[in-house]
């Protein structure tokens, strides 16, 4: 199944300075890779650890390494997760300024007039 194109073109993180507008596919397509009990676990457990590796994930929820390693590309696919390969793992954190951008998009598309 294909995600569609990433929110961020690139997966590595944003400027935090960077204006980055969301338009709504972009926020669907983040909603929807959130949408899952199990990825929202990873984004908890990344928002404590600030980074870890797979193996650490892993050890931390009743999965196996296979499901949690599909779970990890679907938040990366869309931008919310950065991996980056170091020797022979892959070390994630969250890709804090998306993240702010997507609360502040997200805010204001539900705010009233």
């Amino acid at each position: 199944m294909s995600t569609g194109n990433p929110v961020i073109p690139s997966h590595r993180a944003i400027a935090p300075d960077t204006p980055v507008s969301l338009s709504r596919d972009g926020m669907a397509r983040i909603c929807k890779a959130m949408g899952h009990p199990v990825r929202l676990q990873i984004i908890e457990f990344l928002k404590k650890e600030r980074q870890c590796f797979c193996g650490q994930i892993v050890n931390r929820l009743p999965l196996a390494q296979s499901t949690v390693s599909q779970h990890l590309k679907r938040l990366k696919d869309v931008g919310v997760i950065i991996g980056e390969v170091e020797g022979s793992g892959t070390c994630y954190c969250l890709n804090r300024p998306l993240l702010r951008q997507f609360n502040k998009s997200l805010t204001g598309f539900l705010d009233e007039e």
